[in-house]
């Protein structure tokens, strides 16, 4: 997993919870790293999966709720490490549409050994779009923040429900309505 969003996540813990929870999550977690990451390294998966286990542990709060913060948190990240990708999109649905063809080819461009969450687009309409998420990490509450904070960003409304394909959360679709213009 990049370290931008190892990054990423431990600015989220601390401007949540605090400096002392960001501590106390990498010494409760043991990790390889020692917690140590840069945004362009790469490291294990589970490394992000012990402390966002931990965070739980630490805030009582559920693990897909964590996660779905965090993708909110992170469009941010993201949009102010490569605003160029959202710059290219005037609707949160055209943006949601390109993940696949574009935005994920521009990630793979910067970050070749990124393992990316794959999106099978399967219906779309100027107000609409129903796609399938898969990825071995089961991250979807990930996703959901991630599209949710879009909408956000383009000042548009949505509602935004998903149905689990598989009850791991490896693939999950996902239905999406945008509500006004």
């Amino acid at each position: 997993m990049k370290g931008i969003i190892f990054t990423e996540f431990l600015e989220m813990v601390e401007s949540s919870f605090g400096l002392e929870t960001v501590d106390t999550i990498i010494d409760e977690a043991q990790l390889p790293s020692e917690g140590i990451y840069t945004s362009v390294g790469t490291y294990d998966f589970n490394e992000m999966l012990s402390l966002i286990t931990q965070l739980s542990a630490e805030t009582d709060i559920p693990i897909g709720d964590l996660v779905y913060t965090f993708g909110r948190y992170l469009f941010d990240g993201l949009g102010k490490a490569h605003p160029e990708v959202i710059q290219s999109y005037q609707s949160p649905l055209g943006l949601l549409y390109a993940i696949e063809d574009h935005i994920h080819v521009h990630v793979k461009k910067l970050y070749p050994d990124a393992e990316l969450p794959e999106f099978k687009i399967l219906e779309k309409t100027d107000t609409s779009i129903s796609m399938v998420y898969c990825s071995s990490r089961g991250l979807y509450r990930l996703a959901q923040g991630l599209m949710e904070k879009a909408f956000e960003h383009f000042n548009q409304t949505s509602e935004i429900s998903y149905e689990l394909l598989k009850d791991d959360g490896t693939e999950v679709k996902f239905d999406v309505v945008q509500h006004g213009k």
